[in-house]
């Protein structure tokens, strides 16, 4: 896709990406796709898909209690446990605001490792990792579930095309995690300040009518995926349409290694438009 060549501008040392319809498809690639980045919070989205697996496996329900006093597994992937930023610290009632937090994603990790009894890292080698061949991805040791993954495009690429036509999760799991949870939540969306409503899935920031927003004037409200500090995002739009007409749906990943900023600001709409534009 020559709208891919809009990356090679960017202000980074490094950038690649790549673009992937909803059947699996490869349709575009820029860059060192083979290259690890630190993905920072485009690592949640991989957590999430964990968390997911061990629902369906019956190691954890969404509704059952987890983190502080009231919250759930529920309003931990969805960030209105009411935990803190960076601290394991209570700033509000789980379900009355979106308060966006990597806490909240570590102590949803710890939950699931004493519900399986596997170190969480491993749990999502072993649950969502290994089945889908992405081999050149981790998150080892005691990293954060909410920041510390470490991929490559090639890999996000499989996970795209997992999540868009999921083998190792129900269909119905997947419309659940893409679909608004605590509808009316508002919060900051970080780097782009107080959205009313903040929408948010089950791991997953949806787009809905956010302005501004780190995605394309010209995606659809229904696109949902998360971005990262260091200059990484995965978008999925399931509402693109193909010229061919071959159905709808399309995912673009991008990770770079400078972070996140104002360059990100002004590029990361043009490429989204210049891709949607494309299709």
């Amino acid at each position: 896709m020559q709208s891919l060549g809009l990356m090679e501008g960017w202000p980074v040392p490094a950038a690649a990406g790549a673009v992937v319809r909803a059947d699996g498809e490869l349709v575009g690639a820029f860059g060192p796709t083979g290259q690890r980045f630190a993905l920072a919070s485009v690592t949640k989205p991989l957590a999430a898909y964990a968390v997911l697996v061990a629902y369906e496996e019956g190691a954890v329900e969404l509704d059952e209690a987890a983190g502080p006093e009231g919250a759930t597994v529920r309003h931990l992937l969805a960030h209105t446990s009411g935990l803190a930023f960076d601290e394991h610290r209570v700033m509000a009632e789980p379900g009355g605001r979106r308060l966006y937090s990597n806490a909240g994603f570590e102590v949803l990790a710890d939950h699931v490792a004493k519900a399986t009894e596997i170190p969480f890292g491993e749990y999502l080698r072993q649950a969502v990792l290994e089945p889908l061949g992405m081999v050149d991805t981790s998150l080892e040791g005691n990293a954060s579930p909410a920041k510390d993954g470490v991929s490559t495009v090639d890999d996000l690429v499989r996970f795209a095309a997992e999540v868009q036509a999921p083998r190792l999760l129900d269909p119905r799991t997947v419309a659940e995690a893409m679909t608004v949870q605590f509808p009316g939540t508002k919060g900051v969306l970080p780097g782009y300040g107080h959205q009313n409503p903040n929408d948010w899935g089950l791991g997953f920031e949806i787009r809905d009518a956010k302005s501004p927003h780190w995605t394309g004037s010209s995606s659809s409200p229904r696109t949902f995926g998360h971005f990262g500090q260091t200059g990484t995002f995965l978008w999925i739009d399931p509402d693109a349409r193909w010229s061919d007409g071959r159905g709808a749906g399309a995912a673009c990943v991008a990770l770079t290694d400078r972070a996140f900023g104002p360059w990100a600001v002004e590029v990361w709409p043009k490429l989204t438009d210049a891709v949607l534009a494309e299709l």
